[in-house]
């Protein structure tokens, strides 16, 4: 991963402090240590870090440069929202979602105990809650909702904020700490709640909306299509993205991405 220079971006080794089962499905890891002290944050709360998995067998020098790697050492990434930072303690809190064994992050997030190290690229991000917004919608799913949480917890005092929620069903609730003015709707997969109706039967506040739309790409599609074109809602106040897609893993869907890109971007041009 690299820096807009062009040069290898530093890894960061951190080392696990504790790990917490939030709900079912969502583990909260808290990474510390000296490795931290290189760790930059942001102003985005959608600010994130590349989380690094070593292939089998592989062990990295220290320091690590990842330009400096073969193609068959290079590590697989994942992309993980910042949930909070402690600059006095170096602390960095990671919430992942865990479905069994699926996947790669979550099952080994799961397996994590003390003192087990991290290997970090970040921080980037690129949205924040505009202060000069008259409204503001929040939607996501699991994947979204540490960038959802921060972004709440970084309104002002009435603040008025449109959130929709999609998780499995109420025992994967949150708190959601706000001073906004916010309006939560949490939506169920267990009882097949549609999160793309839900929003489209919202009656739109009056005035300029900053929207952030972020999980599946499945829903983000629609709903992008949805605020951008039958909503009219400026892409320059919008933050949407699909974090994954059913069925792909990361590594395919960050391909498929690149491909759709690159296709709307010829037919544009």
């Amino acid at each position: 991963m690299a820096d807009k220079r062009g040069r290898s971006r530093p890894v960061m080794r951190a080392e696990v402090r504790r790990t917490e089962r939030l709900t079912p499905h969502l583990i909260r890891v808290v990474c510390g240590g000296e490795g931290l002290a290189a760790f930059e944050p942001n102003t985005c709360t959608d600010s994130y870090v590349k989380v690094l998995f070593a292939p089998d067998g592989v062990t990295y020098p220290h320091p690590l440069d990842l330009a400096d790697l073969a193609a068959e050492q290079r590590p697989r990434m994942r992309t993980y929202t910042v949930r909070g930072f402690d600059p006095e303690a170096r602390e960095l809190v990671l919430d992942f979602v865990h479905h069994g064994d699926r996947g790669l992050a979550g099952p080994w997030a799961a397996r994590l105990t003390e003192g087990d190290e991290v290997l970090l690229v970040g921080p980037g991000g690129g949205y924040a809650p505009s202060a000069d917004a008259d409204w503001h919608l929040l939607v996501g799913d699991e994947s979204a909702l540490p960038a959802i949480g921060n972004a709440l917890e970084a309104m002002p005092d009435g603040a008025d904020a449109r959130v929709f929620v999609l998780v499995e069903d109420e025992n994967e609730h949150l708190p959601l700490v706000t001073k906004a003015d916010a309006q939560v709707r949490w939506l169920h997969r267990s009882r097949s709640d549609d999160l793309v109706a839900a929003v489209r039967e919202l009656e739109f506040p009056a005035g300029d909306v900053h929207a952030f739309v972020h999980g599946e790409a499945g829903f983000v599609r629609d709903l992008r299509r949805y605020l951008l074109g039958e909503r009219g809602v400026d892409r320059e106040r919008a933050s949407i993205s699909g974090y994954w897609r059913r069925g792909a893993d990361d590594e395919t869907w960050r391909a498929e991405k690149a491909a759709e890109r690159a296709a709307e971007e010829a037919a544009a041009g």
